[in-house]
Parts: C-alpha cells; structure tokens; sequence
C-alpha cells in the first residue's frame, strides 16, 4: 500500500516541533509555579503569559485575554460582537471554521476578492459607499488560510482609515506572523490603530506545537473586560498547566529557537512545493507565499476539483477543495498545506496529484 501523503492539514511535523523544550519547560513550570500551574485560575488565563504577552504589544495586561487556542478567541468575539442578520465582511477565500462559525451565528456574510497583496480594498470601500455597513471585518494578515497570501502595509492602512471612517471593527486575526521565511514584515493594524477599531488574535499552536492549545485576544480594554465575562461563565478559566508551559516556553529563549527550526523548515518545503507543481503541474497558477503553511492552487478552468479529490485520495494524497473556503465558486482550486510533509513526501505526493489529474483526463476523453 502506497504512503498516505497529506496536504490538508495545517500543522507542522513532529520532526519540526521542539519536543525537548517543551519537556524542559514542563519541568520548569511545575518547579517554579506548582500553585499557578496547578489551580483555576481565572478566565483572563495565566498571569505571567498575559504580561509577557502584553508586553509583546507595547499594551496593558487588561488588553490581554487568553484562550484555549485561537480558535476559541475568534469564538468567543464573534459571540460577543455579531447578532444575527450583522454584515460581516470576509476575505474571498477565507478560513472554513470562520465562515462555518459566522454562518452559525446568523451573520449576512459578505465576501470581497483576496489579491496576492490582500483583500481587494477599492472593491470593499465601494461596497462600502453602496451601503455596506458592516458589524466587523474578518482579517488573516499574514500567510492567509487558505490562500498563504500577505496584507500589504498600504492596505492595512486603508482598512484602518475605512473601518474609522464606516466605523466597524477588523478582526486581525494572526495566527502565522511569526512565520516568516522571506522579505519583511509589516506593523500589525493593533499597532496603527489609534481608534480602539482593532482586535488582535494569535496562537502558540503554530510556532509551539498544536496540541498546547494556546491563543490569545488583544484588544480594547472595554471590549476585553466583556469577553472575559462571558468566558467566566462558559468555562471559569482556560488551560493552566498549557499556558504555564507556554510562558517557560517563552522566557527561556526556546521560543526564538522553535520559530527558526520551523520557518526553516517551511521555506525549503515551500519552495520544493513550487518546484515540483511547475515541473508536475505545469498549467496550476499559485503565488509562491513568503511564510505560513499554505499555497493557493489554480486550476485550468473547468477542472473538477472534487473528482481530482477522490482521484488522489485512491493514490494516498489528500488536500482540501478550494470550494470549502468559499460560499460559492471555486470549483477548479485547492489548497496544499506544506507544513506537515517532508520535501521527499511532496515530490511524491505533487507526482501522485499529477497522476490523478492525467486519470480524469484520460476518462473525460
């Protein structure tokens, strides 16, 4: 039976992940900590981590509010700021678990086109000037799930300027900065706003490990306080023990380490992607991303997507339908993530994909 060979999962490989240091931050934690580590605590999270966050932010502590996973951050703002029937504003494509979650609360979900520098903002402002009033705009600034594309720092001003001027919220929800592997970084909007207009959402998942579980809201201090209630009576508090980790984690420079071994990681697997989807795939479009886990793939026209999909899957490769990310079209796009396969396992899989398409072909023919 041939290796199964997986390009729909958004997580790094266990050879990229620290495991030593988090042993050795686990120690330290229950060493140093055994009553914080161990107790309740509150729905703010862990103390130490939500200062070491802040600081981060060039905020206060009160801004910081901790969760189990970004995920969960993203829920927990969604629940508190978007009733049923608000206009929320999207990228197109964006993340399936946003749309799955907005769709759940009853929100009037507007997609506006994703361009490799980021959302299309002269198509928003006229949306906006046609009478969108939207709730909140949803944000992936950096290395975009699905598309892995990056926000320019001239967008992120004009997404400020027209959520001050329409007065909505953007959501920057940033789970991959710190996953850089070429060019340079822009400032965060939290950074830029000067209006209380944006609330910020990162993770430990992607630069830590998945299975830590722990994210983060930053934001302004009345709309922090009112997560943090309704936290309080969902869940009393988040994760102590992982959070605890996380902070020695941190403090211990292992942090600055694990994001080196993974960035690495990623712009070899990215490029050995890019390669062999040209030498393989010659007709896919796709922009090759600067850092994250994901690269956008375009079909020719007409490709069916779903059936590639089950043409693969008998050749032990998976991937995620462009479709998914969507509310409507998309039929003849994909996503592959990188981050879990090693270079050899892409050569493999792109050459099994390539199979699966020359299959369907062969069968419309």
């Amino acid at each position: 039976m041939a290796e199964q060979i997986s390009f729909a999962r958004g997580a790094p490989s266990l050879d990229i992940v620290d495991v030593d240091g988090l042993r050795a931050a686990a120690q330290e934690a229950f060493a140093e900590d055994p009553a914080g580590t161990t107790a309740y605590g509150t729905a703010v999270g862990y103390p130490p981590l939500r200062e070491w966050i802040a600081a981060r932010h060039g905020v206060g502590p009160e801004q910081v509010f901790l969760t189990n996973g970004s995920m969960q951050a993203d829920a927990f703002l969604f629940e508190h700021l978007v009733r049923p029937g608000d206009e929320v504003v999207v990228e197109r494509p964006t993340y399936d678990r946003t749309l799955l979650s907005l769709r759940q609360l009853g929100a009037d979900v507007r997609m506006v086109e994703l361009q490799p520098d980021g959302i299309d903002v002269q198509a928003l402002a006229a949306m906006l000037g046609d009478g969108l009033r939207p709730r909140l705009a949803h944000i992936i600034p950096n290395f975009q799930n699905p598309a892995g594309y990056t926000l320019s720092g001239d967008k992120r001003q004009r997404l400020l300027e027209l959520a001050d001027r329409h007065e909505f919220t953007i959501f920057e929800d940033d789970p991959y900065v710190a996953l850089r592997f070429r060019g340079q970084a822009s400032p965060t909007m939290l950074s830029l706003d000067g209006r209380g207009r944006v609330v910020y959402a990162s993770s430990f998942s992607k630069t830590v490990c998945p299975g830590i579980r722990v994210g983060y809201l930053v934001g302004p201090a009345e709309t922090i306080a009112d997560i943090v209630k309704l936290a309080t009576g969902t869940y009393i508090s988040p994760n102590m023990v992982a959070q605890s980790i996380v902070y020695r984690f941190c403090v211990s420079g292992a942090l600055e380490r694990s994001i080196e071994t993974v960035s690495r990681a990623l712009a070899e697997r990215a490029q050995r992607l890019a390669e062999a989807l040209r030498r393989e795939l010659p007709e896919a479009q796709f922009v090759e991303p600067d850092g994250g886990y994901f690269m956008w793939v375009t079909l020719p026209e007409g490709t069916d997507v779903a059936a590639l999909a089950a043409a693969a899957a008998q050749r032990g490769v998976t991937f995620v339908k462009g479709t998914d990310f969507l509310l409507e079209g998309g039929e003849n796009t994909l996503r592959l993530a990188y981050s879990g396969v090693t270079p050899e396992q892409i050569e493999e899989g792109v050459g099994r994909l390539a199979q699966a398409l020359s299959s369907l072909s062969a069968a419309a023919a």
